[in-house]
């Protein structure tokens, strides 16, 4: 018991501490589809994928240089740049794109999915070695949001479906690597580096993707992009990290299961928008299904 601790470098202080920061992150995330869901109606969602990836990327430079953080090694390069790819262009770009075709309420569903996408990666990245009911129980849940897309008409909208899905994909790989990498770079640095090292880019393209005009875009739609580019993209993130490498990446990345339902509550609040029983329905029996495939992981 005592080796296991120290290898984890637990104590009863960093675990409440590791779960009061993962909440505080889970909090910020499910803002996320709302706020993407208001500004994509009046931002282009390319622009949008750019322009908070610029404006975050800013904001690490400096706290990386207020704080004077250790560089990466160059071993960290391959693993940020996976980190980049999977959750500061992949996830938000194709999350602005599927909301231009369903509501908010309706992509918040395959949040569910979000904690399976990121043990499996984890699996994959870990090389650990799954019991049999851990692959039933995440191809039930798959199989549930399948089917809840499919009851929803695919007709009415398979490029939503589709690109939630692939949006999924990319984040869960994106935390799982990040959180692996969290270990030996530290938290809120992973995040950072990710940031800075998209920022040439993203700024470039954030230039070039510019509307001709901002003079038709109104206060909500400004607020959403300050809120995706700095809660959403940076400090959402601090916290997520600083929460997985404190309190251990099994047990806080389970705070992710409360997401979907402070997401769905946010859509009716704010957006007022339409939550079905059935989408609380599938929301709940994915979150089941992904908790049961968690206690299979290992």
């Amino acid at each position: 018991m005592e080796r296991t601790r120290n290898l984890q470098g637990l104590t009863p202080e960093r675990n409440l501490s590791g779960w009061i920061n993962g909440f505080i992150g889970v909090v910020i995330f499910s803002g996320s589809l709302p706020a993407t869901r208001v500004a994509v109606l009046e931002f282009d969602p390319v622009f949008l994928t750019v322009a908070r990836a610029a404006i975050a990327g800013l904001i690490a430079v400096a706290m990386l240089g207020l704080l004077k953080a250790k560089r990466p090694e160059r071993r960290q390069l391959l693993p940020l740049l996976i980190v980049a790819l999977g959750v500061v262009v992949g996830f938000p770009l194709l999350t602005a794109l599927a909301l231009q075709h369903v509501t908010s309420a309706h992509s918040i569903v395959f949040l569910g999915m979000l904690p399976l996408a990121t043990a499996a990666f984890g699996v994959l990245r870990g090389g650990e070695h799954p019991r049999p009911a851990f692959w039933l129980f995440s191809i039930l849940g798959s199989a549930l949001v399948v089917g809840f897309a499919v009851s929803q008409g695919l007709t009415a909208s398979p490029e939503g479906d589709i690109l939630m899905f692939l949006a999924i994909l990319a984040c869960g790989l994106g935390y799982a690597e990040g959180a692996r990498l969290s270990r030996t770079l530290g938290g809120w640095q992973v995040i950072s580096w990710a940031l800075v090292l998209s920022l040439p880019v993203m700024a470039v393209l954030a230039w070039f993707c510019a509307p001709a005009s901002f003079a038709g875009i109104s206060p909500p739609a400004w607020l959403s992009l300050g809120y995706v580019s700095l809660f959403s993209m940076l400090i959402g993130f601090v916290f997520w990290y600083r929460g997985l490498a404190q309190g251990g990446i099994a047990a806080v990345g389970q705070l992710q299961l409360l997401q979907p339902f402070m997401g769905l509550a946010l859509a009716a609040s704010l957006l007022h928008e339409t939550v079905s029983l059935g989408m609380f329905a599938v929301t709940g029996a994915v979150i089941l299904c992904v908790v049961a495939a968690k206690k299979f992981a290992r």
